[in-house]
């Protein structure tokens, strides 16, 4: 199975990377929508199409508005999960009348408890720290394979979702501040370098996979992966279209 990673850059897009959104073709289920999301047309491969928010900033649902474009040939509605005072409140603003002209088909549909997949894996998710809240995610299918997305937190040897992640074979973290920007880090409830390699460490998972990184940042220098895979070799920094199997 393909896990594709379609918008790696946080807070704004660049030159080279769009904001957030990682793709299971197969299944048809995107994690985020950020302005990445419009990629999602060229390569579904499902009849439906599941979006899973892990918080309403606008670098991770904005691309919801671009639904018309991205359903195009494919299904007829996308459904929206995500915790349901953030899907009201992207309902109330980020489609209000006066910055979006009409709704896209979508089904909104709160997150009530872990999800079965169609193919037999079990989504569950968990609340973690971040200005207005966010969620992390994990799939575990039968035989043993699974994945975690943790974006929007402040990362930690000790972090509350440790254990939630942990033995996952691809953990996916975002990594959006160097270590001295610990204190913006902190103002704006997001991850330094060095804690998210420790955590993935302490973790036991097989391999850490760094997105959302900052997008004005010299990306020969940041983030410093021969630094961090001293702490955990099986480090790798994600790229818009990099694709991993699961």
């Amino acid at each position: 199975m393909k896990l594709m990673f379609l918008g790696t850059a946080g807070y704004h897009p660049s030159n080279r990377r769009q904001t957030s959104c990682v793709f299971l073709p197969d299944l048809g289920i995107a994690f985020d929508a950020g302005t990445g999301f419009f990629r999602v047309r060229d390569y579904l491969r499902a009849s439906t199409l599941d979006v899973y928010l892990t918080h309403a900033h606008l670098d991770h649902c904005v691309g919801l508005t671009f639904l018309y474009n991205v359903l195009v040939g494919g299904p007829a509605e996308a459904v929206v999960h995500g915790a349901a005072d953030k899907l009201a409140s992207i309902r109330e603003h980020l489609f209000h009348p006066d910055l979006f002209p009409a709704m896209p088909p979508i089904s909104w549909q709160p997150l009530d408890g872990p999800r079965q997949l169609p193919d037999g894996g079990q989504l569950r998710y968990w609340p973690q720290a971040h200005p207005g809240g966010s969620l992390g995610y994990r799939i575990d299918w039968p035989g043993g394979r699974s994945f975690a997305l943790v974006t929007d937190t402040r990362a930690a040897a000790d972090a509350s979702y440790l254990e939630q992640v942990r033995g996952v074979d691809v953990l996916i973290h975002e990594c959006n501040f160097r270590d001295e920007q610990a204190d913006l880090a902190a103002l704006t409830g997001h991850s330094c370098e060095t804690a998210v390699a420790e955590l993935a460490r302490r973790a036991g998972v097989g391999k850490l996979v760094l997105t959302h990184v900052d997008p004005i940042a010299d990306e020969a220098t940041f983030p410093d992966l021969g630094r961090l895979r001293r702490i955990f070799p099986e480090t790798v920094l994600a790229h818009d279209f990099f694709e991993l199997d699961l």
